[in-house]
């Protein structure tokens, strides 16, 4: 019930958006606001009755829809998605805080893009049939075409807008292709009754070929991630946070789901690929994001770099990997956001993200640099924070299985040091170029849960991965 009462809630949202009139600006942010708000309370009532026991789907819903080909609308919750519903409503009540006065521009047509997006995107996370999961993977393009094309911030939005859709949508065609063969083979797109099939060998490798197309776009990965540095400079703050906090997650996490789920054995004759690709991908980003002069872009390269280590746990095909992996995604989930938001914040003051303009501000925003300092030191993996506890499993899955990639993976959080503190240190030291009061109010609530979801996940991590593990064990073991 619970999760039909957050679906509903949302969906409500939106058919309350659409009939109030465009010009009641402060009802409509008021309106959409509390419609993710309440989905976030909604979601951690979902965790509050998980039972963390079983690996089997809760909270099950099914829905007819093609009886008589087999295809029905199912969703359901278990631990591999239920930190990811949650985070999901909590990273779309920040944004719509965090855009309250800095979307002014078709203001409606923002909040229902906004409250569309958290809609599909917990339906992507909790769909146990893949054409539905393929049709809420392909609608979530069209908000998001929309939010970088008309919110954008420069002249080349429309540009990055197009490239964003043409490389996603291009690469799912693919995996639709897989599906239909899939369908055509075992008579149903059902995931827990696809979970029992066992493909030949030879069937999963094309399987998985046709499967990492769209996912691999969606992390991304090398040579298919040169959308995404566009697509962030381009956004507006809260587009980049969901591109970085949660489009990304969508292709980690039908990695898990689909590649590892359905295709075990050609997930494991793949995984030197994986491994040499990552690797290519850490060192290649971390080196890009080192020389970039534009903040949002530094930021996007450092987020395909942790999306690479984060891809090479997963496919060591271990408990801790797995776990670990998805530790660290959400992790990524609260840092990069945190960073985007940072961004935002001086985007707002001085409409430059440009480096070399910013120095100084630790003179001038002490509790801002502050807040840039910890979620710097977060980026980089400090003890006690989140990416620390990810990536000291990743490392230990990763060694377990190849000595040298492990080597090349904690290479990456050198260059990851480089590029944090690097850049951390010509935005808050250096002489002052600029003036402006402090973070508001405003500001300080929004940085708030992402802080302490940061040190709860770098201090206690065993509150996520208790709930992890029976569903993660049974998908490794099967």
């Amino acid at each position: 019930m619970l999760l039909i009462f957050l679906l509903f809630t949302l969906l409500g949202g939106i058919l309350l958006l659409i009939f109030i009139p465009s010009n009641k600006n402060l009802f409509l942010k008021q309106t959409a606001f509390s419609t993710s708000s309440l989905a976030f309370v909604i979601s951690l009532l979902i965790w509050v009755g998980f039972d963390q026991s079983t690996s089997k789907f809760q909270y099950i819903i099914n829905i007819n829809w093609l009886s008589i080909a087999n295809v029905n609308l199912t969703l359901g919750v278990d631990g591999i998605s239920l930190f990811f519903v949650i985070f999901t409503t909590l990273i779309f009540s920040i944004c719509l805080v965090a855009s309250w006065f800095s979307i002014q521009k078709n203001l409606k047509i923002f909040l229902l893009s906004f409250l569309i997006m958290e809609l599909i995107i917990i339906l992507i996370f909790t769909s146990l049939d893949l054409i539905f999961f393929y049709i809420f993977f392909e609608t979530i393009l069209i908000p998001m075409f929309l939010v970088i094309g008309i919110w954008g911030s420069r002249e080349r939005k429309i540009r990055a807008a197009y490239l964003f859709f043409f490389y996603t949508f291009t690469g799912s065609l693919l995996m639709l292709i897989a599906i239909v063969y899939i369908y055509h083979f075992v008579g149903t797109t059902n995931y827990e009754v696809l979970s029992t099939i066992h493909f030949s060998e030879y069937s999963q490798k094309w399987l998985w070929l046709a499967f990492f197309a769209s996912f691999a776009i969606k992390v991304p990965m090398l040579p298919f991630h040169i959308w995404l540095p566009e697509a962030h400079v381009e956004a507006p703050t809260a587009g980049s946070v969901i591109l970085a906090g949660l489009l990304l997650k969508l292709g980690f996490y039908g990695f898990v789901r689909f590649s590892l789920g359905l295709l075990p054995m050609a997930s494991i004759y793949f995984t030197p690929f994986i491994f040499s690709l990552s690797i290519l991908g850490i060192i290649y980003t971390s080196l890009t994001a080192i020389r970039q002069t534009d903040l949002k872009r530094l930021i996007a390269y450092t987020s395909v770099a942790h999306m690479n280590l984060i891809v090479i746990g997963l496919f060591t095909n271990t408990i801790i990997g797995v776990e670990s992996a998805l530790l660290q995604g959400l992790s990524h989930g609260f840092v990069s956001s945190a960073l985007f938001l940072i961004i935002g914040v001086l985007y707002d003051r001085w409409h430059s993200r440009v480096i070399k303009y910013y120095s100084g501000l630790v003179h001038i925003m002490p509790i801002f640099i502050s807040i840039f300092f910890f979620f710097t030191l977060a980026n980089l993996g400090l003890p006690g924070t989140s990416n620390f506890v990810g990536e000291f499993l990743l490392l230990i899955s990763i060694f377990d299985i190849n000595s040298t990639t492990c080597f090349f993976a904690a290479f990456s959080m050198i260059l990851g040091g480089a590029y944090s503190l690097w850049l951390f240190n010509r935005v808050a030291y250096g002489n002052i170029k600029l003036i402006s009061l402090d973070i508001n109010l405003r500001e300080f609530i929004f940085f708030l849960p992402l802080i302490f979801g940061t040190l709860i996940m770098g201090i206690y991590p065993n509150i996520f991965l208790k709930l992890m593990h029976a569903s993660i064990s049974n998908l490794v073991v099967s």
